[in-house]
């Protein structure tokens, strides 16, 4: 995705880069909100609302930790997953502000394509452990907003060369960028598990 909606693929379809990045924009945001919203009002229709802080923080930490194994495959657990794509035909049969209203939402949503770490799913998670629809909207427009920020390094290919190297970078970055985000899920699971202990002493 990273690399075809770039300046250069954008002028080559007749689209202007600027407004299907908004567009993208646009609907990875509001299905980020949609999505967590509804997950905080199930969460607050189940009772979870109810039920103290220290034992959500708790079972918070707990997903974060069966997230980090699936993403490490211990045992050979592998992440559940859907198997679709986004439709990269729709950048050939739509307008840029359409497809990229439509690759936003999907993504925003991110429970309907590819996932490719456990992130997609804990926000849900912690969006459903809020028991609130605001506290639920404001995780999950987050989420839509960092989907929505990986097409920002897009931004300066306007020549065939500078794609082959934002393609390089990339799968240069590929490996420490994942680490990263196991290190913060793991650290996230900590601090969890440690405000849980802290607030039952």
């Amino acid at each position: 995705m990273l690399t075809s909606i770039t300046p250069l693929g954008e002028r080559s379809r007749g689209s202007r880069w600027g407004t299907t990045v908004v567009a993208f924009l646009v609907g990875s945001l509001l299905a980020g909100l949609a999505l967590g919203a509804a997950a905080g009002a199930l969460g607050e229709l189940v009772g979870l609302g109810s039920v103290g802080a220290a034992w959500r923080l708790g079972l918070l930490a707990l997903a974060l930790c069966v997230g980090l194994a699936l993403d490490l495959g211990v045992a050979g657990a592998r992440l559940p997953t859907p198997q679709r794509q986004v439709n990269e035909e729709w950048l050939h049969a739509y307008r840029g502000w359409v497809y990229g209203l439509l690759f936003g939402a999907q993504l925003g949503l991110g429970l309907v394509t590819v996932a490719t770490a456990s992130a997609i799913y804990l926000t849900c998670c912690a969006s459903l452990l809020s028991a609130s629809p605001l506290a639920g909207a404001a995780i999950g427009g987050t989420f839509g907003l960092v989907r929505w920020a990986t097409l920002l390094p897009a931004g300066s290919v306007t020549t065939p060369a500078r794609l082959v190297a934002l393609g390089a970078r990339l799968a240069r970055v590929e490996p420490a960028a994942r680490s990263a985000g196991l290190a913060a899920q793991g650290i996230l699971a900590a601090v969890a598990a440690l405000a849980v202990v802290l607030a039952t002493t």
